[in-house]
Formats: structure tokens, C-alpha cells, sequence
């Protein structure tokens, strides 16, 4: 019969009496936990991110983009890009008693002077109607008009970040900016949003194309109405786009499609590095078996006193796997804490979290090691002869 309360107090009495050893076993365990937890929240943390920039901008929204190339070259990407103005007519020809606002979007990175200061961030040229796109509101200002928009007028909206770099607490409303050698007038101010549009300025895209020389479009924006479908308006869209361009030159892709390419992208991703620090944990397994079969050898004579003075097999074995499985739970638990840390520590820049499976698969994983790493030493210690283990030198 084993007496568990007195095995596992015999199992903590011999962990205590080494202490540093212990602790250096538990550490194979504790980097590969800590090395899960950690990369599974980040990834996590990301996913967040990403799942939070597309709900900001609803629902309804459907994008028109120039289709990837097949070798996946964005460069080749670029230079096949098709995408012009004609196809926001042919949008607002065939489907505009079915949606609200569709807009041109063109982005590319520029520098914004005011005096002595200066902003790297995206511009971004759409229409009048862009900022219900975009679901920006108005803190200081107004944003651009229709008007400006045809007279290709020299005005931008700025965000937050770009207003606080630029002119501190100051209303900029009426100030000028230069972005290369153009100035622009502000006309209003975004209320902060997120990240992603936080660092932008917004002008007419009629604007943006004259100063900058762009000719193509990034995308195509379109909102659709409240309670239409999204499928069968995506439809209509391609075969209004077909009258300009060729099946090959663009796709018609939801929020939710998008959202769901980068899902699976980073669901491998997080597999991928979930794998690669698990070969940790499976190191640390087998630093546990090692030192606890340099610990039987070492124990030898005590175990044949044990077992002369009425300790039976399944005890010295079931002490021995309960000292493993204890330094292997025992560093799963400090490297789920500092897992849980290094996620505090981040949350700040990316909305970071442990899903509750990580933790379990964690905590399993870690019993898991020290059950299967634990074994062969136990099994080892409870057959040593008794008369041959006093005799032990």
C-alpha cells in the first residue's frame, strides 16, 4: 500500500535538501512555458489588433484591389495595378441605389514639415464622402469638401498623432504644412481612433494625384447600405468592373475576407512558434530524467534503508515520480508567471492576451514532462535490492 501524504512529504524533503539543483532543473521547463505563453500572447496580442482595425470600420465595407500576383511579387503587383477613377463611376453606375459611399483610396508615405518640425506618416487621398468610410469624427475643424475635391484644392485633415507632433496643443485649423515642396492648409482635426489611422493626413485623392504624380489607385472602398447582401452586392461589383477590366486585374473582398486570410496566416504562425519553443520543454524533460537518475544513483543507500525498514517498491517509486512531476509542474508555474508578465509588459503596444488553452496546455504539458521523464528513474529506485543498496559505496 502507499501512503501518499507520506510519500509526497518524503518527495518535498528531498527537493528542499537541494534546492539550487532543483531549481536548475525546473529552468528547462520554465524557458520552454515562459517561450510558449509569451509567443501565443503576442500572436494573440496582433490578432487583436488586426480583428480591432477592421471592426472600427463596420461591417458593410467591401474593398476592390488589384489582384496579387502569382509569383506574389508586390512589386509586379504594383506595376499591374489597373485601378483608376473610371472604376469608381462604373461602382456608382451599376450599384449606387445599393450603397452609400464609395471612395478612391490612394496611400503612400510622406514627411510633413511645419517649421522646424517634422512627421513621417501616410497620406491618403479619397473624396469628400472617405471620412464615413474611414468612421473618422471631427475634433477640431471640418473635413474636405466636394468642392475642394474637384478644384483639387490644397487642404488636408490631420490625425491625432500628427497634430501632437507638429503643433502640440495648439487648434492647427488654418495653419499650413509642406509635404515635399506643396503646402497644404489644415482644415480640421481627427478625434484619436487607433493606431492605424492615428498617423495619417487625409486630402481630396484629385489633390493628392496632382501634387505627387500618382496615377494609381491602392483600392476601392464601398459601403454598402444597411441590409443588403454583402455576396451578392460583391457580385454586382465584379460584373460592373469586368465592363473596364479584366477578371485578372482586381478582387472583391469583404472585411471579414481579409480578416480571415490574416487569421489563418497568423494561426500557423503562432503553431509554428508554439512548436519551436516546445523543443525547450522537451529538453528540459530530458534534463529532469537525467538528474533525477544521477539522484538514484546518489541515494542508493538511502533508498536500501527505506526499503529495510518496510518501504516497498511502488513507495520509493512513487516518491521518485512525485519529485519529478513536482519540479516540472513546479516550472510550468513560474513560466506561465512570467509569461503572464512579459504579456503585461507588452499590453501596452499591442492588446496581448493568454487564451485560457495556452494556460491549460501549458500546465498539462508540464505534468505531461514530468510523468513521462519521471518513470523510467522511479521505476529504476524501486528496483534496487535492498542488501545490494546498503552494500552501495
Amino acid at each position: 500500500m502507499i501512503y501518499v501524504p507520506e510519500t509526497i512529504k518524503s518527495a518535498l524533503s528531498a527537493l528542499a535538501l537541494n534546492k539550487v539543483r532543483t531549481f536548475l532543473t525546473m529552468l528547462g521547463v520554465i524557458i520552454g512555458v515562459f517561450s510558449v505563453v509569451a509567443l501565443v500572447a503576442v500572436v494573440q496580442g496582433f490578432q487583436n489588433y488586426i480583428t480591432d482595425q477592421f471592426e472600427s470600420l463596420g461591417s458593410n465595407l467591401i474593398l476592390v484591389t488589384p489582384k496579387m500576383s502569382q509569383d506574389h511579387d508586390p512589386g509586379r503587383t504594383f506595376m499591374g495595378n489597373r485601378l483608376s477613377l473610371k472604376n469608381v463611376d462604373t461602382i456608382n453606375l451599376y450599384v449606387g441605389d445599393k450603397i452609400s459611399v464609395v471612395t478612391p483610396s490612394i496611400r503612400i508615405a510622406k514627411v510633413a514639415e511645419y517649421k522646424s518640425k517634422a512627421y513621417s506618416g501616410t497620406v491618403v487621398g479619397g473624396n469628400y464622402q472617405s471620412y464615413s468610410v474611414y468612421g473618422l469624427e471631427k475634433e477640431f475643424g471640418s473635413y474636405y469638401t466636394k468642392s475642394d475635391d474637384l478644384n483639387k484644392a490644397n487642404v488636408v485633415f490631420i490625425s491625432s498623432d500628427v497634430k501632437k507632433e507638429l503643433f502640440g496643443d495648439r487648434n492647427p485649423v488654418g495653419e499650413k504644412i509642406k509635404i515635399e515642396n506643396t503646402t497644404f492648409e489644415v482644415l480640421g482635426v481627427a478625434k484619436p481612433k487607433s493606431p492605424t489611422f492615428d498617423d495619417r493626413i487625409f486630402m481630396p485623392d484629385t489633390s493628392l494625384k496632382a501634387a505627387f504624380n500618382v496615377e494609381v489607385l491602392s483600392s476601392i472602398a464601398v459601403k454598402a447600405k444597411d441590409g443588403q447582401d454583402l455576396n451578392e452586392l460583391m457580385r454586382e461589383i465584379k460584373l460592373a468592373l469586368l465592363k473596364d477590366m479584366k477578371s485578372d486585374d482586381f478582387s472583391v473582398v469583404t472585411q471579414k475576407d481579409v480578416l480571415s486570410s490574416i487569421d489563418q496566416i497568423l494561426s500557423v504562425l503562432s503553431s509554428a512558434l508554439a512548436a519551436v519553443a516546445g523543443i525547450s520543454l522537451l529538453v528540459g524533460g530530458i534534463g529532469i530524467m537525467n538528474i533525477m537518475l544521477v539522484s538514484v544513483t546518489e541515494r542508493t543507500r538511502e533508498i536500501g534503508l527505506r526499503k529495510a525498514l518496510g518501504a516497498t517498491s511502488k513507495n520509493i517509486g512513487a516518491q521518485f515520480l512525485i519529485e519529478a512531476i513536482v519540479i516540472s509542474l513546479g516550472g510550468g508555474i513560474v513560466g506561465l508567471s512570467l509569461g503572464y508578465l512579459s504579456t503585461l509588459a507588452v499590453s501596452s503596444l499591442v492588446r496581448a492576451a493568454i487564451p485560457w488553452w495556452a494556460i491549460v496546455l501549458a500546465l498539462g504539458f508540464s505534468i505531461l514532462v514530468g510523468v513521462i521523464f519521471g518513470t523510467y528513474p522511479a521505476l529504476s529506485a524501486s528496483k534496487k535490492d535492498p542488501i545490494e543498496s546498503l552494500r552501495f559505496e
